[in-house]
């Protein structure tokens, strides 16, 4: 039983010092005022010997603090009909109003903990007012130290469970902002495999078209019949790969909301895009550099959609006069620059992390799904910038 009730208990430093300082103020006290006079200590060993014991009770106030505090007003009585007393000793005075103070902060006062403890605050205090020549005055400076003592308890329980509010708020705002960061990148990624289905089915239809016609060119004839079980070989794959395709599909839309599939832009509508963006204010400046290359359909449209956000992005977070578009096209890569001379719309917005909007979480995955590396945050002297690679090689050419 004891095992299991002193099992948690680890008296701190706070503790330690505390027991320190009334055991040696008790000892100094007994010893040092030994002496048969009416202030003086006549017996200093049960005076002593207290002020041990309550140094040793102040190791327990946190684990056992109404317990302790019972125990030191008994320890208090049996010292005071040893010794006869005419005042309570510094040590039995001072461990009464640390005990009081643990005893407040240990449970809510309308709890039936709290009742018990203001109990044990009446017991006390009431012990207190047992000794010879109490008078008012003393009565009263003795409840105002008690008073102090007990209400500073209930203020550090009240900040204590305050402290733990807000930590547990805090901590659920942050697992609510990283769950709400899962969705984005998952309906994002959602969103880019319903779009790179339509572009990989036709591409694959394409070529299950293009394989029959050139079976049906063989003819029929014995000599070309390995070739056209060839052919039919890669038709069927072709229609099976459709089909999956075509059955995934129903998944993600069904997942993603049911969008219908539509037409997917690409670099060549950029036009229409910048002319809707100017329309709501912000003038918008584009340069091409190099010569353009014709692209795969899936790197088209993961460019478009990174410049479509990018201005997004303009027009919800910055207060922004003028966007410059910058598309180069190298012989190796396709790199874009979005810049904005914005200030954004807070002083939190201005220095937010570059990957906390869900708009750069979208522009990140597309731009990796290409094997590329995109970089966004503000520039120095006001603006923001938004800039991607995209490497280019013959899986990502067309033409």
């Amino acid at each position: 039983m004891l095992t299991r009730l002193f099992r948690d208990w680890r008296p701190t430093w706070p503790d330690l010092l505390l027991s320190l300082a009334v055991t040696v103020a008790g000892l100094v006290e007994s010893f040092g005022r030994q002496g048969f006079g009416y202030d003086q200590i006549r017996n200093p060993t049960p005076m002593a010997a207290g002020a041990i014991l309550s140094g040793t009770l102040l190791l327990l106030r946190r684990r056992f603090p109404m317990t302790a505090l019972l125990l030191l007003t008994v320890l208090g009585f049996a010292v005071q009909m040893m010794t006869n007393a005419e005042y309570y000793a510094a040590w039995h005075l001072y461990s009464t109003l640390i005990l009081l103070h643990s005893v407040a902060s240990a449970a809510e006062l309308r709890s039936r903990r709290g009742i018990a403890g203001l109990g044990c605050l009446l017991i006390a205090y009431g012990h207190l007012q047992t000794l010879q020549h109490v008078d008012i005055p003393e009565v009263l400076i003795t409840a105002i130290f008690v008073g102090v003592a007990y209400t500073s308890g209930i203020l550090l329980r009240r900040q204590m469970d305050r402290t733990a509010r807000l930590a547990k708020h805090t901590t659920r705002l942050e697992m609510e902002r990283e769950e709400r960061a899962r969705w984005a990148v998952a309906e994002e990624r959602a969103r880019i495999a319903r779009e790179l289905h339509d572009i990989v089915s036709h591409n694959v239809s394409l070529m299950t078209l293009h394989v029959g016609g050139v079976r049906r060119m063989l003819g029929d004839g014995p000599e070309r019949e390995r070739e056209r079980a060839l052919l039919r070989g890669v038709e069927q794959a072709g229609r099976e790969a459709i089909g999956e395709l075509r059955l995934m599909l129903g998944m993600l839309r069904s997942w993603g909301g049911g969008d219908p599939p539509t037409p997917q832009p690409g670099l060549d509508r950029l036009d229409e895009l910048i002319a809707q963006v100017q329309e709501a204010g912000p003038r918008i400046d584009l340069r091409v550099i190099g010569t353009q290359t014709p692209l795969s359909s899936g790197l088209d449209l993961s460019a478009y959609r990174l410049i479509q956000e990018a201005l997004t992005n303009v027009l919800k977070h910055a207060r922004a006069s003028g966007v410059d578009i910058t598309i180069a096209y190298g012989p190796a890569e396709l790199s874009i620059v979005v810049i904005n001379d914005g200030a954004g719309p807070d002083d939190g917005a201005i220095h937010r992390p570059p990957d906390s909007g869900h708009g750069l979480i979208g522009m990140r995955e597309r731009t990796e799904m290409h094997g590329g590396a995109l970089s966004a945050g503000p520039i120095a002297g006001g603006g923001y910038r938004v800039f991607a690679r995209f490497p280019l090689d013959d899986s990502v050419k067309v033409g």
